[in-house]
């Protein structure tokens, strides 16, 4: 059962796109990659719009409550939406309801649904009704709707990431003198980029979030990062220890380590750990004064019947325990945990499953960018 698992995530996570790339537009924004918990603008934040009933009109929640809504456009950024004509928000709420009408993209539960064994991977919904449809490129994208909005600063009760100077001092002193740092990347097809509109080549072209970690670190510090990026799709921990050596060979002075999304269709924590350690040894055996983020995944799909969602935060605490002096941890799973009390997955999701949109793809930069970045 578990090579069966195994292959299908295989094959659901290196699946590849062909779409034609269209001009670009994408422009970094420093202000885009700062942790929001650290501002009151909310840039960008995914939604899908769903009409759930014939007499409800189509809803969708953010995270915050907005003060502002600054812009409300198509996740491309081509299209930009009227307040009133295309949709409705009700100052101190937030939600945002869309009138009859409106152009922004708007869907019902059954069209996030596909019949069993009609898909290329079998991806038996919870409830036993069909199959979550699987977005293989820009399929969700294209279904969710970018708004940015400002917000009170004292709202943010989550989870807030902090400056991590004193586990990572050797990585922080290179790029506070501008010194080149080397960084290497082992994990699963979250960080091969899977579903950031760059790596579907759909506008607006936004890079995964590792290359926006790169041009955050580059234009914060002014040092030159280089990013050997080693992961694979549709591998673990177990595959990463296997691998570990193409990171060693890359001699790195910092190692991100990504996996838990294909461990967690049911490998217990204290294997994860393990793996976790023996990858961590095995690097400093050869580089000792090499440093480390640990990765906690964000959450994957909870009504998909393979996954076993109690296991990340089992995997997070994992992490965390071998943190300390030249280890840092960098907790998605915390932040998703508390998405997820406002949002729903279908407003996160890249592929409807297990991969983040661009505003997940920002959100795992943010979150790295607050160990790394020291706020002024």
């Amino acid at each position: 059962m578990q090579r069966r698992w195994c292959i299908l995530l295989v094959a659901l996570c290196s699946f590849q796109v062909t779409a034609a790339e269209p001009a670009a537009s994408w422009k970094y924004s420093p202000d885009e990659l700062r942790p929001f918990w650290r501002s009151t603008v909310m840039h960008g934040e995914s939604v899908l719009f769903v009409k759930e009933s014939d007499d409800a009109p189509p809803t969708a929640s953010l995270l915050m409550t907005p003060t502002k809504i600054l812009s409300v456009c198509s996740s491309s950024g081509e299209i930009t939406y009227a307040e009133g004509q295309d949709y409705l928000w009700t100052p101190g709420t937030s939600q945002i309801t869309l009138p009859p009408g409106s152009r922004i993209a708007c869907k019902i539960p059954q069209d996030l649904r596909r019949p069993a064994g009609s898909q290329r991977h079998r991806l038996t919904h919870r409830d036993g009704n069909g199959e979550i449809l699987f977005g293989a490129s820009h399929e969700y994208h294209d279904m969710q709707t970018a708004i940015t909005y400002e917000f009170r600063p004292d709202e943010w009760s989550g989870p807030e990431p902090v400056f991590a100077g004193v586990q990572l001092r050797r990585t922080i002193k290179k790029l506070s003198e501008k010194r080149p740092l080397t960084i290497a990347l082992l994990g699963d097809s979250i960080s091969t980029g899977c579903n950031a509109s760059g790596w579907a080549g759909a506008a607006p072209l936004q890079p995964p979030y590792q290359d926006l970690l790169v041009l955050n670190l580059e234009a914060a510090y002014g040092a030159e990062v280089t990013l050997n990026n080693f992961a694979v799709g549709g591998t673990d921990t177990a595959w990463g220890l296997r691998n570990i050596e193409k990171v060693v060979a890359a001699a790195p002075d910092l190692v991100l380590l990504a996996f838990g999304m294909n461990d967690a269709g049911g490998r217990p924590a204290a294997d994860y750990q393990a793996n976790t350690r023996a990858m961590i040894d095995a690097v400093r055996k050869a580089h000792p004064d090499t440093e480390f983020i640990l990765i906690a995944t964000m959450l994957g799909n909870e009504d998909w019947t393979h996954l076993k969602r109690e296991l990340f935060p089992q995997y997070r605490d994992a992490l965390a325990e071998p943190c300390g002096p030249g280890i840092a941890l960098a907790d998605m799973t915390s932040l998703w945990q508390e998405l997820l009390r406002h949002k729903k997955d279908r407003d996160l999701t890249g592929n409807g499953v297990n991969h983040p949109n661009d505003f997940g793809h920002r959100l795992y930069a943010q979150v790295l960018s607050a160990l790394l970045i020291q706020e002024k």
